[in-house]
């Protein structure tokens, strides 16, 4: 039968399910409880299908009608109307997704899960970068719209100024965020990938540091008679045994130290690539830890500094020690102690790998670094307390 207006308001429910036809596939659905849904039966190659209108009275008959002889048009021409009404449905969920992915929302969410793998100070850097940076420039532009030239528009007048390395940084950044939109599926390619070969290299420099023997023997003995603050002192006569990073070393607490098992634990919060380090500790280091507990045992921090016992020592405190004892910044540095022991561990015959793996630097895979934690270890014993006495060979050699 023919619907009316009149007849469609006046439907009650029965309780149970009413399918009211109106002809030409278009039918009134109604539930137990009284929605009214349009809706058309019809098939296409060979199948029975059911396309959805809406709800009367939001859909109005009228409407219902309109919308069943466009419907019907549609299959004259081959078309399949449900098919259309998905792809079209899709098409605008896409274009919203387009607008809401823009390059600032992507990096926030990047960020979001990055963050917690980061230091506070490298986080609160990338971050600066990215409100300073890049989203004025970036920041409202759908990701899929981005091209190459888009990025080096943004990081060029960094390498114009001569800031090489900022300019590298800040490409790599670009970089980590395109690669993240095209993983989650938001872009197909990644158009960051490569740009940082259209900028000038950065020049490497390398931490000043005293790698010659005779040289190192000096430092040693010069370190020795240096008299200032304890907790400088000490932190200057136990870096060169572990040659961790400064401040790996001066952030140290006594809680991580098994003095029994001569291993101080180094927790990944602590760590440039956040992950846990183990240091084996010679007997040299024993005996300094030993002295320097009768100072600051009581304490939680190895190093306190002179204003309160809760707070470590400044990096500036052992570097200004350092040039008071007569080393420049061009000799000598705090971070040189690592390449003094490197260079010298690496002349001596050490393996390579075990080097790196007492330096705590980045391993190419994770199965590597596992083998490295389990099987190196005894090496890397050896390998601590060779070096602490070849430091107390230099030390002695022309006193």
């Amino acid at each position: 039968m023919k619907f009316t207006d009149t007849a469609l308001r006046a439907l009650k429910p029965t309780g149970k399910v009413q399918k009211l036809s109106d002809g030409g596939g278009l039918y009134l659905h109604v539930t137990p409880t009284g929605s009214r849904l349009w809706r058309m039966a019809y098939r296409f190659a060979g199948k029975q299908k059911l396309l959805s209108f809406g709800a009367y009275p939001a859909i109005s008959l009228r409407d219902a009608r309109k919308l069943r002889e466009e419907a019907k048009e549609q299959l004259a021409k081959g078309i399949d109307p449900g098919a259309e009404k998905r792809q079209a449905k899709e098409a605008v969920l896409a274009q919203k997704r387009e607008e809401r992915d823009t390059f600032e929302f992507v990096a926030r969410e990047w960020f979001a899960k990055y963050e917690p793998t980061l230091s506070a100070k490298h986080a609160q850097k990338l971050r600066r970068y990215l409100e300073n940076t890049l989203f004025p420039v970036l920041g409202g532009k759908p990701v899929t719209q981005l091209e190459p030239s888009d990025f080096l528009q943004v990081v060029q007048p960094s390498e114009r100024l001569g800031h090489h390395e900022t300019a590298h940084k800040l490409m790599r950044l670009c970089g980590q965020v395109t690669r993240y939109a095209r993983i989650t599926g938001r872009v197909k390619y990644d158009v960051a990938a490569g740009l940082t070969e259209a900028l000038a290299p950065v020049q490497t420099t390398h931490f000043a540091a005293v790698t010659v023997p005779d040289g190192i023997g000096l430092l040693l003995r010069d370190i020795d008679a240096y008299v200032g603050y304890t907790s400088v002192v000490y932190c200057l006569k136990i870096l060169p045994y572990v040659f961790t990073r400064p401040s790996e070393l001066r952030l140290a607490r006594w809680s991580e130290f098994d003095l029994k098992n001569a291993i101080w634990s180094i927790p990944a919060s602590r760590m440039k690539m956040r992950r846990e380090h183990v240091v084996p500790l010679a007997k040299q280091v024993l005996t300094l830890l030993k002295e320097l507990h009768v100072y600051t045992g009581n304490g939680e921090l190895l190093f306190p500094s002179t204003r309160a016992l809760t707070t470590p020592i400044s990096d500036a405190a052992p570097l200004a020690a350092l040039r008071r004892m007569g080393y420049g910044k061009d000799t000598m540095t705090l971070h040189g102690f690592r390449a003094m022991a490197s260079t010298r561990l690496n002349e001596l015959g050490f393996r390579a790998d075990v080097i790196e793996a007492q330096l705590a630097h980045k391993e190419p895979d994770t199965v590597r670094l596992a083998y490295n934690r389990a099987e190196y270890m005894e090496e890397r014993r050896t390998l601590m307390q060779s070096w602490a006495d070849y430091l107390d060979g230099l030390r002695d050699k022309t006193a």
